[in-house]
């Protein structure tokens, strides 16, 4: 009861949100004494500060990741496929080989092979021969893909923008310490 209490009032004091979302400044040194709390908690028998920070981590990653999925269907485009997409046109040469995608989406290579297939087949990637290894065939996106990625991202932004809008200093502070904690980022 009491933390509904606290969020209400932490809600209160922060300005209304609109539909352009500003983001706040951190103050670096709350979030790397919560990291660092975070990592203490998981250390010890009582690990409730440590799993607040990953609930509200989860929570936050889980709301903007069903955003995403949900405006990549209403595109008509598979969440997978669309996430393939990303970490295509998202690689610093802009494709990527089948094994790699799979590797980036968690997924066996034959599936990331289907998935290919029906994006080429959608207009949506395309596939190109190495010019050093003619062995090698490199998936890239095409104009049309690239058109289908900004369109949802526009989408994603102001939903994404409202819904970040809605959090409190110290769920974003819990949630970013988490994440700081799980790839070993130190302030």
């Amino acid at each position: 009861m009491a933390t509904k209490a606290k969020r209400a009032e932490e809600r209160a004091r922060e300005p209304a949100p609109s539909t352009a979302f500003t983001p706040q400044p951190l103050d670096l040194e709350r979030l790397r004494r919560r990291r660092n709390a975070a990592k203490k908690s998981r250390e010890t028998e009582n690990k409730h500060t440590y799993f607040i920070g990953v609930a509200e981590a989860r929570y936050v990653l889980r709301k903007a990741f069903r955003i995403v999925e949900d405006q990549a269907r209403a595109f008509g485009i598979d969440p997978l496929a669309h996430q393939a997409l990303i970490q295509i046109y998202g690689s610093a040469e802009m494709h990527l080989q089948v094994n790699q995608i799979a590797a980036r989406l968690d997924i066996p290579p034959a599936f990331a092979s289907t998935l290919v297939r029906t994006l080429v087949e959608k207009g949506l990637a395309d596939r190109r021969r190495d010019d050093q290894d003619q062995r090698v065939t490199f998936v890239g996106v095409t104009d049309s893909g690239k058109e289908l990625l900004h369109a949802i991202d526009e989408k994603v932004k102001f939903h994404v923008d409202y819904f970040a809008g809605q959090l409190t200093p110290s769920e974003r502070e819990s949630a970013l310490s988490i994440l700081m904690f799980y790839v070993g980022a130190k302030l």
